[in-house]
């Protein structure tokens, strides 16, 4: 027996006249993914999406592990298809769910009716499947408040499908549904999630990463592109692109009060980081900065820093405690490789005292110290450009 996959839309349906564009990115993104396990047929009908395996070997635990990390996928579940016929599904629901039943103790069925042609009410199928089940696994009782199992009977245009349970999905809106924007990704814990965060949203991602070797390693960027990888596997492919950051920092570090150290290359780095999105038809940027977490993220401090940008900024985790941000980097598993011990570009050079109230007029004087367009337009030339799959 086939098994499927049947798909239920989430906000998606709230789209009105633009719903089909969003079920179109939904479908191809399904596809594309799809197509790294196996030959599948998707398509929509009715609110539902439905993905078929074309090919007998597919691995089904597979295809469920990739459709959990779609976006704009409120919940799925594992389903067989039958004819429309009473007592072929009743023959296909104790054959297909025989192991799911085999281990439960209480059940209820539930029928949806969409074809109204179909010559049983919702309730008389379920009462027919029911008592079917019953007498199949006399183990099990009825439960219709708190089941162990709920089988669930659609009957729709051309077919007849049986599920039992539903998995929850990935939620949010399909990729490319709400624009380009640019993370600035470092190897911490917060922008990973960040990224992932806006991706939800249905924004495509670019990201820009800033390297000071020799003070930062090459680990610490391979960290860096395995903290995208992860990510990437729930927004998508997308490119890398690493910004040579070591001359700016060390004229910051000869040239300005040490105590700006930090807001000035915050400058620097969303200088650059615009320059490549506009470049790439990004429209936006995004950080993982969460407010008061460090001295460079308060309220006086973003204002100084977001005074050089020429586009939104988006800082999804603004209002996240530290807890919150972790909770979900182990649910997208980057936590553990974020804590790994490489040091980023955010942590040389750090100041002893940094401003927690920056004056923006002291900040500018600070960094009029430096000749800055030569380092900006040199390290904008010299970036390196990794394709994230």
């Amino acid at each position: 027996m086939k098994e499927i996959l049947l798909i239920k839309l989430g906000e998606i349906v709230l789209k009105g006249l633009n719903r089909k564009n969003f079920e179109d990115t939904l479908l191809r993104t399904l596809r594309r993914r799809l197509a790294k396990i196996g030959s599948f047929q998707v398509k929509a009908s009715q609110s539902t999406i439905t993905v078929k395996p074309m090919d007998d070997d597919i691995d089904m635990d597979d295809a469920v592990l990739c459709v959990s990390r779609v976006f704009g996928i409120a919940a799925f579940a594992r389903a067989c298809k039958a004819e429309k016929d009473l007592e072929k599904i009743k023959e296909q629901a104790g054959e297909y769910l025989r192991e799911t039943l085999e281990d439960a103790k209480t059940f209820k069925v539930e029928s949806k009716r969409s074809d109204k042609k179909f010559p049983y009410t919702s309730p008389e199928i379920s009462a027919e499947v029911g008592g079917y089940l019953l007498e199949k696994f006399p183990h099990l009782t009825v439960d219709v408040h708190d089941p162990d199992v709920i089988v669930t009977v659609e009957i729709r245009d051309f077919a007849a499908y049986i599920r039992a349970g539903l998995i929850r999905g990935a939620g949010g809106i399909p990729v490319g549904t709400g624009g380009k924007a640019c993370v600035l990704i470092s190897g911490g814990i917060d922008s990973p999630v960040a990224a992932y965060t806006m991706a939800k949203r249905g924004l495509e991602l670019m990201a820009v990463h800033f390297a000071s070797p020799p003070y930062t390693s090459e680990r610490a960027e391979e960290k860096v592109v395995e903290l995208l990888t992860r990510v990437a596997k729930y927004s998508g492919r997308m490119k890398m692109y690493t910004v040579p950051f070591t001359k700016i920092q060390e004229q910051i570090r000869e040239k300005c009060n040490e105590d700006y150290f930090t807001i000035i290359m915050r400058r620097f780095m969303m200088e650059i980081a615009q320059r490549l999105a506009a470049d790439k038809g990004a429209q936006a940027l995004i950080t993982g900065e969460s407010l008061g977490q460090v001295a460079s993220q308060t309220i006086g401090a973003i204002a100084c820093t977001d005074a050089v940008c020429r586009m939104p900024v988006f800082r999804p985790l603004l209002g996240m405690d530290k807890e919150e941000i972790i909770e979900i980097s182990r649910k997208i598993d980057t936590f553990e490789v974020s804590i790994q011990p490489f040091e980023d570009c955010c942590t040389v050079f750090t100041p002893k005292h940094p401003r927690t109230k920056p004056m923006l007029e002291n900040v500018i004087a600070e960094e009029n110290k430096i000749d800055s367009l030569p380092l900006i337009e040199e390290a904008v030339q010299n970036v390196k450009v990794r394709d994230i799959v």
